[in-house]
């Protein structure tokens, strides 16, 4: 999740704006929104439209002046923030989740502009979006404490929860709004300050939910937004800074990796949601029809561009031309083109870019590996960056093997990579031997099964005989190498909260 396109522009040359475009979607400076105030820097840094390489954007460049001031407001602003009602952080949130559902068109018009998904899809994921505002306004208000039996007559023994503090959160492409407050939402809830680093590649959603928090009167510093293409620099002085207490972040493995290691100095909480290699297992007597859609919507959602993408599809030998067939028919009605392509689109069809020409080009490099290990493709073609751009053709390939690349890594993009399993066993030894644990899928009748395979998948979430697993009101995360934490949920707010405990002694009568 960190392909580059952004370039930095000298001050001066170009200040911060919008094309005419993205101006008649969402009227916005795109500077950074800081200490409560839409603030300019000295440099700018371009942003693209994916579908058509068009700049979208001249975004003010956050660099370590402005983290520098972002914290010192954030950690003035916490101090009274921790001391505000529950009831008052809910009703700003609940003002937010309405500002939202009101620029509901605008601000997926905007999404789709900068990140290419069609607009259906932005519209699903701004409702997303504002479900967790909503979730967590209302979680704001039930977060109890417990009272527990002292062994000691003249003792009372109470936990009360408390804001951790000043919360640091860095967030990716692929989901420029539902990502933000998925993030931002639990933490103000909590009682945290936030400082938010979108991605550079689609920084305006952030800013317009920004804009949008401000005029539903969440007060300033609580709210920050950092846009900025030093992304090492920016993570590193907010992994590093002792008045930062929390860290949250989705992206790559790699990139949570080094970032857990900056902020063991500073021993700070942190919550990762990295990379996933999600399996599914569809066994001889699932329900193949009901398969082949689940997977369908799972694998080429936002053009495969999705951490619970699903990566390795195993079917079980005796079913597996069925399977293939039925699956091989699907893929070959989509089509690829941009978010106004609307008849496409209407039919339910159409895949947008990936996020960058060179992020195609990875994705046919793991294709070209597999058909040169031995895999068919029995759908999709060659794919030509001059003639292709960010759009990969939707592929099906056959024949694939665990030794293949695609089986190791994240795809993160429009092919699927099916494999035949012969016992229950093989399919659950194929599925757990990766060190990514994020969400794993099954289609089978059987109710043992079921229960057998759920429990030994190596994952933190599991769909069976569906696929749309992702929801505000679930504990989103993984295992091993796919991350710490839960995001969504109770759980997710208890992620942005520390329990202190209060030993009361009482005088007897």
């Amino acid at each position: 999740m960190s392909e580059q396109k952004s370039v930095l522009q000298p001050a001066g040359v170009a200040p911060a704006r919008l094309s005419a475009a993205a101006n008649a979607i969402y009227p916005l400076t795109p500077a950074l929104w800081l200490a409560g105030q839409w603030q300019q820097s000295q440099q700018t840094f371009v942003v693209e439209n994916p579908a058509t390489n068009e700049v979208i954007a001249h975004v003010s460049e956050a660099g370590a002046a402005e983290v520098a001031q972002a914290i010192a407001a954030a950690s003035q602003a916490q101090v009274q923030f921790a001391e505000t009602p529950a009831a008052v952080r809910a009703q700003w949130l609940q003002h937010w989740y309405q500002q939202v559902l009101a620029a509901e068109q605008p601000l997926a018009a905007l999404l789709s502009l900068e990140q290419g998904k069609p607009m259906a899809e932005a519209v699903a994921e701004i409702r997303y979006a504002a479900a967790f505002i909503q979730w967590f306004a209302e979680e704001a208000r039930r977060s109890y404490g417990d009272v527990i039996p002292s062994p000691q007559a003249n003792r009372r023994l109470l936990n009360i929860r408390q804001p951790v503090g000043v919360v640091a959160a860095i967030t990716p492409w692929n989901f420029p709004a539902a990502m933000v407050t998925r993030k931002i939402a639990p933490a103000l809830a909590a009682g945290c300050a936030v400082i938010l680093k979108p991605s550079e590649l689609t920084p305006l959603t952030a800013l317009a939910l920004a804009d949008l928090a401000a005029k539903a009167g969440i007060p300033a510093a609580l709210f920050q937004v950092l846009p900025g293409t030093q992304s090492a620099l920016i993570g590193q002085l907010l992994c590093q800074s002792p008045q930062v207490q929390k860290l949250t972040f989705t992206g790559s493995t790699a990139v949570g990796k080094l970032l857990l290691r900056q902020c063991a100095d500073t021993v700070k909480r942190v919550s990762l949601e990295l990379g996933g290699n999600a399996p599914v297992l569809v066994f001889a007597d699932a329900d193949l029809p009901q398969a082949v859609a689940g997977i369908m919507a799972a694998k080429f959602r936002n053009a495969g561009q999705t951490c619970v993408c699903i990566n390795r599809i195993y079917v079980e030998a005796a079913v597996l031309d069925e399977f293939c067939q039925l699956l091989a028919a699907q893929i070959r009605l989509l089509r690829t083109g941009p978010a106004d392509a609307s008849k496409a689109e209407q039919s339910g069809m159409l895949l947008g870019p990936l996020i960058t020409p060179q992020a195609a080009a990875r994705v046919d490099g793991l294709v070209r590996q597999a058909l040169a290990g031995g895999a068919r493709r029995v759908v999709g073609r060659d794919w030509s960056l001059s003639q292709d751009g960010g759009y990969y053709p939707p592929t099906l390939l056959l024949d694939v093997n665990a030794e293949m690349l695609l089986t190791q890594q994240e795809i993160f993009g429009p092919v699927a990579a099916v494999q035949s399993f012969t016992t229950e066993q093989q399919a659950l030894e194929l599925s757990n031997a990766t060190q990514a644990g994020l969400a794993a899928y099954l289609y089978t009748r059987d109710p043992a099964r079921i229960w057998r395979c759920s429990e030994a998948l190596q994952c933190g979430m599991v769909g069976i005989n569906e696929t749309a697993i992702s929801s505000e009101v679930i504990p989103f995360g993984g295992v091993k190498e796919s991350g710490l934490g839960r995001e969504g949920s109770g759980y997710g707010l208890a992620e942005y909260q520390q329990i202190k405990h209060l030993c009361w002694g009482i005088s007897a009568n």
